[in-house]
């Protein structure tokens, strides 16, 4: 009688009667030996996919308890709690509340003090632990602060530097990273040693976590001493991966956090010689503004030096070429910001950009000229770009933009008219718009604001960011 008793509590919800089979797991687990309770936690775990929730509920604080057993040398009971717990939260998944109620009950506290007990060789058992602990960091994302609050990426830390490469790294990997979703524990990673497992989560792992690990080199790369950790651990190359491979999404944090890396000179040719341009290129010409405006930024950073700002040209080029109104729009800006260059001046004219640029313009629609203007007008403060210009038949159109309706085409034609006029080679074919009221108005307001030193202001806005790189080209 009593074996069949014990065969009925360990035979483990195969009946539809859930709150009997409950009672019954109930008194296995607090009147049995270790190994009924084990084959009862495992019975539990083998049929939670059909179990009701509210009874999965019921069962977390008694599994959280079995964490804490005393009387359980090999730790059969506690693997099998453990084991139990992930499966319920990964049922649950984050809707369910379920990794919460297990933080709640103290499951992370119990798993962090397993792993620090466990010896180095019990791999299987700290597989176990981890495994748990990722599926309530992974389904319960709100105990992340919790987590962090009890040493939780410390010891994460301590587990990557001795944890053979296994199939299960990856799950302290992606702990990891979704513990940098806090700013303190970006600090620790940079002060611990920690920024290479942030390199590695880039290449290991679901998407979500390794655009974690993306997002977080993003943050803590703004300091030199970080980027320069980042850089040793390979994450330029990690980076350039991924921007291949990745999402939309993925790209723009891939492209984002390259970018501040490259922000430092000695890394410059790096970047670009892992083949960063191309992939640039591609949020150039995307639809996403966002990807745009960091291509845009990159391209002037990574132009400072010169043998990076001819391959960048010759890439702008082509999208002048090929690309649609917006790719071209975003390629003009980007040349007139790398006309700031000394040495770029004869790139953007060798480059056969300028033709390109007229040639768009006499075809483009009213908007587009609107914002390619603004371009011209700036390339036309250099010499060379002037007389490139004016080879392409640039002077004419400008001329006829003096009466266009848009107020914005009139004064930037007139910006680039005034400088050509202060041109002695050309003076003598602008007298037909020395006249012109839109002319006189822009080369009174110019000079009213250069006499104000202002005008070096409006000149640096747009290269702002990249002052310093610009200052430190001779470490190139």
């Amino acid at each position: 009688m009593a074996s069949s008793e014990t065969e009925r509590s360990t035979r483990g919800f195969q009946n539809p009667d859930w709150e009997t089979e409950f009672n019954r797991f109930e008194q296995a687990i607090s009147s049995s030996p270790a190994p009924i309770r084990v084959r009862s936690v495992m019975k539990l775990s083998e049929s939670a996919n059909r179990i009701p929730k509210s009874i999965l509920s019921r069962a977390i604080p008694i599994l959280a308890r079995l964490l804490r057993v005393s009387d359980d040398p090999s730790r059969s009971v506690q693997s099998a709690a453990a084991h139990c717990l992930k499966r319920i939260a990964c049922i649950g998944g984050e809707e369910s509340g379920f990794a919460v109620k297990m933080g709640r009950c103290g499951v992370i506290s119990c798993l962090l003090g397993l792993l620090l007990e466990a010896n180095g060789n019990d791999i299987a058992l700290r597989r176990i632990w981890v495994k748990c602990l990722w599926s309530l960091v992974t389904f319960g994302s709100s105990i992340r602060i919790g987590l962090a609050r009890l040493g939780g990426l410390e010891i994460v830390i301590r587990e990557l530097n001795i944890w053979e490469d296994d199939s299960s790294r990856w799950c302290l990997l992606e702990i990891l990273t979704a513990l940098t979703t806090i700013r303190e524990m970006r600090h620790v990673l940079v002060h611990n040693g920690g920024l290479k497992f942030l390199v590695e989560a880039v290449r290991v792992g679901n998407l979500p976590s390794r655009e974690r690990a993306c997002h977080a080199i993003g943050l803590t790369g703004i300091t030199r001493r970080a980027r320069r950790l980042l850089v040793e651990a390979g994450v330029i190359p990690a980076l350039v991966d991924l921007f291949k491979d990745g999402d939309e999404k993925t790209k723009l944090l891939a492209g984002n956090a390259l970018g501040i890396v490259s922000a430092q000179t000695e890394y410059v040719r790096s970047v670009t010689a892992a083949g960063s341009v191309p992939l640039y290129v591609e949020l150039l010409s995307g639809r996403d503004p966002m990807g745009k405006d960091i291509a845009e930024d990159v391209f002037c950073i990574l132009a400072v030096a010169e043998g990076n700002a001819v391959l960048i040209a010759e890439q702008l080029v082509r999208i002048l070429r090929e690309g649609d109104d917006e790719a071209k729009f975003a390629a003009s800006n980007v040349l007139w910001a790398l006309s700031g260059y000394r040495h770029s001046v004869s790139v953007i004219r060798d480059s056969g950009a300028i033709p390109l640029l007229v040639e768009i313009l006499r075809d483009g629609s009213v908007e587009f000229r609107e914002r390619v203007c603004g371009a011209i007008s700036q390339l036309s403060y250099n010499e060379d770009d002037r007389e490139a210009f004016s080879d392409s038949g640039m002077i004419p159109i400008l001329i006829d933009w003096l009466g266009d309706e848009s107020e914005e085409l009139r004064d930037n034609a007139a910006e680039a008219l005034v400088n050509f006029s202060e041109d002695q080679q050309y003076y003598g074919r602008l007298r037909v718009a020395m006249g012109h009221p839109v002319f006189r108005n822009m080369q009174s307001k110019l000079a009213r604001i250069r006499a104000s030193h202002e005008l070096m202001v409006i000149r640096s806005m747009r290269r702002v960011t990249i002052e310093p790189l610009a200052r430190d080209q001779d470490l190139l």
